[in-house]
């Protein structure tokens, strides 16, 4: 067993500034409904819904409708019927070659 084992820095991060973070990285989302889902997909593999999900994995008490509806700030069908474009087949291809890159348990 190596003792010497660095932690990851990332897992040294307090909590309440962990937290903050993620409520600052949320309310943008929020602010920037132009930053599509799909494009988020396509360059970064993950988008709201993502977030939503993670909340749930994490232990937050919600079904997917709430954690999509406090991740989107308002029920998710209302969000994608006022903000969600429909995606092109060039957004399918980018988000199908992105998500190939994600970590194994995205």
């Amino acid at each position: 067993m190596n003792m010497n084992v660095t932690p990851n820095p990332l897992d040294t991060l307090d909590d309440a500034v962990a937290a903050a973070a993620f409520r600052r990285l949320v309310r943008h989302l929020r602010h920037r409904h132009d930053a599509q889902n799909i494009d988020l997909m396509g360059l970064s593999g993950f988008c709201r819904n993502c977030l939503a999900d993670w909340i749930i994995a994490a232990g937050a008490p919600l079904d997917k409708a709430g954690a999509r509806a406090l991740i989107h700030g308002m029920p998710f069908e209302e969000w994608k019927e006022l903000y969600q474009n429909e995606a092109t087949p060039e957004q399918m291809a980018r988000m199908e070659a992105s998500m190939a890159k994600n970590a194994p348990g995205h």
